[in-house]
């Protein structure tokens, strides 16, 4: 819908300060060459909820946190989430800016089609859609096998029976994904008050339960290192990875911008009150688990109950309470894989519509009853369950992938702020949420710190340095990369464009340019209704090549 003359005046006011401007929505996804297929039921909160869920402080710090304890103990538990939420937190606002001027689904993907020079766009948005293309529900599986243990310790379920317990909860998870959004965000806001209600519930219970707590001095004080490694500054950033981990995939509240309303500030507000909340509630949910640490040694060093996070609920509330607090995190972890397959299916979906995916005419299909596309969505459910087979085979070469995920998901991130920043440094031309002057800094502190932690998962996290224990993640990260260069080098170069049809422009699509002469003078009922004519609704587009320029602004 075209807009009123209020917003056509806006436009004119806002132009002199370099801020987008859109007189819809529509117009925004259609400069793209898109149309609007998709129901625009989500609200901000709805989006956040996604957003937050897959960012899930549960099921991230949970399962890891064991691990992250022996390596720096406390202290890189403590200091080092609020060290990576900081950092976490300017890298969501980088991205933030860029999601407020291009509200677009296929987010980091489709951005790089406006930011990088002309004649690298395949290529750049090629590598960001497959770097930003299931960990959680085989963690689930596996927390879910582990709760048996906490009754029984000589159970033992089995890698094929938590492959069928995965295959089961991925298999909901395509269910739930193939209604309508409008459902589904009822869904995901059911899951913020799960992860909030929840936490809460276990911060206060442990507390009051566990007898014999930490002092205050050994929780912000207290450092452990039991990797093998000589050097303690080493040691502390191989702790931040349990963080990192848990603060990504944040930037689903962006997939879903086709589907949320005032997606130009609401996408924003998704991103950055995601991760805003989850570094607060974790950090409450971190102190609280560290002040139950009655023995460290008994309880994280040779617990008998994996994870150790569950020896230490066991030892302090006894078993029904445990079992309460399993629930909790389970149906956490249960909430995260939904979300994180809600937004990757709109990444398939994206990254297809452009035919840049197999069987693209498929994927790109979006069911016309439901407003949702269930043919990426049950394709990110048959990968999930292929690349689960891989934890059947070798745990070793499985978390390989887990953190060539994390680290292919950085480097999504990286590329488009790294072209705001650069190439499109003067010609970005802001939406309503934006940094003002401190854009440069925020960017620049962004790339930095992605570069930073991508190195670090591709870091051993013990010494000696053993075949069983060797981080192999290098090895499919230069595979994956190497083959869709190659891929896009031999094959794909010769069709794939980028995104949208607006990247080559086309009279009989685009219709008559509309200059900025056309919104000068008058903003009268009658020129509206001759503007939506003339833009015939829907079809107004940018060209490819002149984003910065005045002539070409809406």
């Amino acid at each position: 819908m075209v807009g009123s003359s209020r917003d056509l005046k806006l436009c004119a006011e806002v132009e002199e300060t370099g801020t987008r401007c859109h007189i819809s929505e529509d117009d925004i996804l259609a400069s793209f060459g898109y149309k609007q297929e998709m129901h625009k039921t989500m609200s901000t909160v709805s989006n956040f909820s996604i957003a937050f869920g897959c960012c899930s402080i549960l099921s991230g710090l949970s399962p890891m946190w064991g691990d992250a304890m022996q390596s720096g103990g406390s202290v890189a538990i403590i200091y080092g989430w609020i060290l990576v939420s900081i950092f976490t937190f300017g890298v969501g606002l980088s991205l933030a800016e860029i999601c407020s001027a291009y509200p677009v689904t296929g987010g980091l993907y489709v951005w790089v089609s406006r930011l990088a020079p002309p004649e690298w766009v395949p290529i750049a948005c090629w590598l960001t859609g497959w770097f930003a293309i299931t960990s959680a529900d085989l963690g689930l599986a596996q927390f879910l096998s582990s709760v048996i243990g906490i009754k029984n310790p000589d159970y033992d379920a089995g890698i094929y029976w938590q492959y069928g317990i995965f295959l089961v909860i991925v298999f909901i998870h395509g269910m739930i994904n193939s209604v309508s959004v409008k459902y589904n965000g009822f869904f995901n806001q059911t899951s913020l008050y799960w992860h909030l209600i929840g936490t809460l519930l276990i911060i206060i219970v442990a507390l009051v339960m566990t007898p014999n707590k930490s002092s205050a001095k050994w929780v912000f004080t207290d450092f452990q290192n039991e990797t093998g490694f000589s050097s303690n500054g080493y040691v502390f950033l191989i702790g931040l990875l349990q963080s990192q981990y848990t603060l990504s995939g944040f930037d689903s509240a962006a997939h879903m911008s086709e589907e949320t309303r005032d997606a130009a500030r609401s996408a924003p507000r998704g991103i950055l009150y995601a991760i805003g909340v989850a570094a607060l509630v974790g950090l409450a949910f971190m102190l609280s688990v560290n002040f139950c640490v009655q023995d460290f040694d008994a309880q994280v060093v040779n617990a008998k109950i994996s994870p150790q996070m569950t020896q230490v609920f066991l030892d302090g509330v006894g078993y029904k309470w445990t079992i309460v607090f399993t629930v909790i995190i389970m149906g956490a972890m249960f909430f995260s894989g939904s979300a994180l397959t809600l937004g990757s299916s709109r990444m398939v979906y994206a990254f297809a519509r452009d035919g840049a995916m197999p069987f693209s005419s498929w994927l790109s299909y979006v069911n016309p009853r439901t407003k949702t596309p269930v043919y990426a969505v049950w394709a990110n459910v048959i990968f999930a369950a292929i690349v689960g087979l891989l934890y059947i085979v070798n745990t070793t070469a499985f978390n390989a992938i887990v953190s060539i995920n994390t680290i292919a998901s950085s480097l999504a991130y990286f590329i488009p702020i790294a072209l705001r920043l650069t190439t499109a440094r003067k010609s970005f031309q802001k939406g309503p949420f934006n940094l003002g002057p401190f854009s440069n800094i925020i960017n620049l502190v962004s790339c930095f710190w992605i570069l930073f932690t991508s190195v670090l998962f591709l870091c051993p996290t013990e010494y000696p340095v053993t075949a069983s224990n060797m981080n192999y993640a290098c090895a499919p990260l230069v595979f994956v990369l190497g083959g869709s260069i190659g891929y896009y080098h031999f094959r794909a170069r010769k069709w794939f464009t980028g995104p949208g049809r607006s990247l080559e422009p086309d009279p009989q699509i685009d219709g008559p340019a509309v200059t900025e002469e056309y919104f000068s003078g008058d903003y009268s009922p009658d020129k509206v209704t001759s503007y939506a004519r003339h833009a015939d609704g829907e079809n107004l587009h940018h060209r490819r090549g002149s984003v910065g320029d005045d002539e070409n602004k809406l």
